[in-house]
């Protein structure tokens, strides 16, 4: 799929000819409404499933590492980044995880549920309602980090500097202070421990406190 127009490139979980898809983000922002600690745990959820598809497709155990502070949370993996390609162009294009639907399962009736029981959404979910995501991947042929607003890119795709391995780190900031605070970390371990291709390790500084 190298250096080929972008609107050729099989749809599997998500449509890579749009970048943003506006109508879908204020959707799912209807849909997932105010974002309390419940609701924060579901999108940590949903960000921690990508990291286990991805190993399952590899056959593999994968190491995530969830860092959980103030107003922020962030997820990292080892996996392989999130898929980037070249278009016609030679320009790098990540699949738009954050900004369009993933046809699997958003508002389907068959999507799955995820370990807290709710339907999973998929990452741009999760985005539409973070006043702050980061979303950085490193793949064996470089790496590229994207800032977005409620689902909405605000940076370009920047090429950064590769350090280590490949994975994927998603940030989320700006984040209501009460609903990080309030977040059952006992219970989120409980629950990513339901996924069967990932070891996680969950970092609170709030634990670090006590």
């Amino acid at each position: 799929m190298a250096n080929s127009p972008r609107e050729s490139w099989l749809a599997t979980t998500h449509a890579w000819a749009d970048e943003v898809d506006l109508e879908h983000l204020d959707a799912a922002r209807q849909l997932v409404g105010s974002v309390g600690s419940s609701e924060l745990m579901h999108m940590v959820l949903e960000v921690v499933a990508y990291a286990d598809d991805e190993a399952a497709d590899q056959q593999r155990i994968a190491h995530v590492l969830i860092e959980v502070a103030d107003d922020q949370i962030s997820v990292a993996d080892d996996g392989r980044g999130t898929n980037t390609r070249r278009d016609a162009d030679g320009r790098a294009v990540r699949k738009p995880v954050m900004a369009t639907k993933d046809i699997r399962f958003f508002e389907r009736r068959d999507a799955p549920a995820l370990p807290d029981g709710e339907p999973r959404r998929g990452m741009s979910a999760v985005a539409a309602v973070c006043e702050r995501l980061v979303h950085e991947n490193r793949r064996h042929d470089g790496a590229w980090s994207q800032t977005y607003e409620r689902g909405v890119p605000t940076s370009a795709l920047e090429n950064v500097e590769r350090q280590g391995g490949t994975g994927t780190v998603v940030r989320l900031s700006h984040l209501d202070r009460r609903a990080v605070a309030d977040l059952d970390v006992d219970r989120l371990r409980s629950l990513l421990a339901a996924f069967p291709n990932v070891e996680v390790v969950v970092r609170s500084f709030s634990e670090s406190l006590e």
